[in-house]
């Protein structure tokens, strides 16, 4: 998945307006122009669509987090420069307060089925000899169960 389907789709989950979206970069200490959002947001097909970069895309995340959790003591996170799968899976557990069986209970709303192994194979350090990369179709069917859970009517 790009980062770009990635921004699109948690946008749409949360019914997030571009008012909202560029106040969740900001709890990130990330300025972000309305314009930026909407060339992020656009299909690759547009000729103003604008590839949304992995810092940019961690910043988000990282942004979301203390959106729905509120900000931490200390030093703040620092936007990673390279962001995979098992990344965003571990930001959005983080942001939602989700435990491994909620997951797991989000991923089951699409039908796509996993064990608590796999599931927590992905939040496992690389190179930890049970880590596992998250897949596309993995990310995919979580983000599509978040979206049968926070606008199920649609």
């Amino acid at each position: 998945m790009t980062n770009n389907d990635i921004l699109r789709r948690i946008r749409y989950v949360f019914d997030f307006g571009d008012d909202k979206m560029i106040s969740v970069f900001a709890l990130a200490d990330t300025v972000v122009t309305r314009a930026e959002v909407s060339d992020w947001l656009k299909k690759e097909e547009d000729d103003a669509h604008v590839n949304c970069s992995d810092k940019m895309l961690a910043s988000f995340l990282n942004g979301l987090i203390i959106d729905k959790r509120g900000k931490r003591d200390g030093p703040q996170p620092v936007a990673e420069s390279r962001i995979n799968n098992n990344l965003v899976m571990v930001k959005l557990k983080i942001a939602l307060a989700y435990s491994g069986d909620d997951m797991l209970a989000v991923l089951g709303l699409t039908g796509y089925q996993m064990s608590k192994h796999e599931m927590s194979a992905l939040f496992r350090k690389p190179g930890h000899k049970h880590h596992r990369a998250c897949m596309d179709q993995v990310l995919r069917n979580f983000l599509k169960g978040l979206q049968i859970k926070y606008r199920p009517s649609e």
